[in-house]
């Protein structure tokens, strides 16, 4: 809201001062002429509108229509408001000209042209630079739907750094450091590649952001770009779904690879997420415990010899809907905060 006003200012300002200084160096006195005789008559005005009043006028309507063409309301609707100003100008022209007195209606009719163009033309510029941005930052990260809603402003992106209520899922094969000491390098890669490919595009296809996805593992964030009142259990789902199928794989002792033993977690809570556009490449930060929590939970499973974890504050959103048992205490990230963790089971539904 902020921004807005201060662009609507500028712009409607220098629109008005724009059109003061043209009508007061007589410019636009030929337009002024023809505007006037088709709505007025000045031989039978008996009073004039002053210039105070003609200033005050272009002002207003100038910021008017700054404002709509700037603003949220949709294009169509901005178009008809300023559609019908211009047909008030006009009508008021008219009707004081009813009572004789001369009303100019050039001035603000001016005004409005040229505060409309150049708040469309600001705008152009807006949604060129928004549309590479998204590009940028989300091309082959989010699912076609989510992609397309940022792109036309179905979903609200602000570059500007700010909180994000998410729910975090780090997947990693389980056996990976026992199959890189033993196995084949090109075996490794190659199953390495099949299990970020297919776990990236499950992921995103669920509608999470692809925030990492290499030899650490696949991150996805619930939740992120678009809010997500139920990113929580759309995660825990995603997640047993995962496990389920990497379990059912092998089983098939004829399908058995190295990127089929895979190991998950999930962490919920707030993260910052902005875009840092002040490098030479336009990249997409984000940071919070829920990140950090995720990848270290994440290489416990290797201990535990768990399949997936989830933290406290993740278990509590979804108890009612997964069956979980509890593993162990460990430390967060401050060493005297001790966090509890839960391997999660199954769906309540499926028991």
């Amino acid at each position: 809201m902020k921004r807005l006003t201060i662009t609507t200012l500028i712009i409607g300002i220098a629109a008005a001062l724009i059109v003061g200084a043209l009508h007061a160096t007589k410019v636009i006195a030929g337009f002024e002429a023809i505007a006037a005789q088709l709505v007025a008559d000045y031989a039978r005005a008996t009073r004039v509108v002053g210039e105070k009043w003609q200033y005050v006028f272009v002002s207003l309507i100038a910021l008017g229509v700054t404002w709509f063409s700037l603003s949220n309301v949709p294009r169509w609707r901005a178009w008809l408001l300023i559609g019908l100003l211009l047909m008030e100008v006009f009508g008021l022209s008219w009707v004081c000209s009813l009572y004789r007195v001369f009303f100019q209606p050039a001035p603000s009719v001016l005004a409005l042209v040229i505060a409309f163009v150049a708040a469309e033309g600001w705008s152009a510029f807006l949604r060129r630079n928004r549309s590479h941005l998204i590009r940028t930052l989300f091309a082959d990260r989010v699912s076609n739907d989510q992609f397309r809603r940022l792109g036309d402003g179905r979903i609200s992106f602000d570059a500007e750094p700010k909180t994000y209520d998410v729910s975090i899922v780090v997947c990693d094969i389980g056996n990976k450091l026992t199959f890189a000491e033993s196995g084949e390098p090109a075996a490794f890669t190659q199953g390495t590649a099949k299990f970020i490919r297919e776990t990236a595009a499950r992921l995103v296809e669920e509608g999470a952001y692809l925030q990492a996805a290499d030899g650490e593992g696949v991150v996805g964030v619930f939740g992120f770009p678009a809010p997500d009142p139920e990113h929580v259990q759309k995660a825990a789902r995603v997640v047993l779904d995962v496990i389920k199928n990497s379990r059912e794989r092998r089983e098939d002792k004829e399908n058995v690879a190295a990127g089929s033993d895979i190991r998950a977690e999930i962490s919920s809570g707030a993260i910052i997420a902005g875009a840092l556009q002040e490098s030479r490449c336009t990249l997409l930060l984000a940071s919070g415990e829920p990140l950090d929590s995720a990848r270290r939970f994440c290489a416990l499973n290797r201990f535990y010899g768990s399949r997936a974890l989830m933290d406290t504050a993740t278990f509590d959103q979804v108890s009612g809907a997964v069956v979980a048992r509890p593993i162990d205490f460990i430390s967060g990230l401050n060493s005297h905060d001790r966090l509890e963790i839960y391997e999660p089971l199954w769906l309540v539904a499926e028991a």
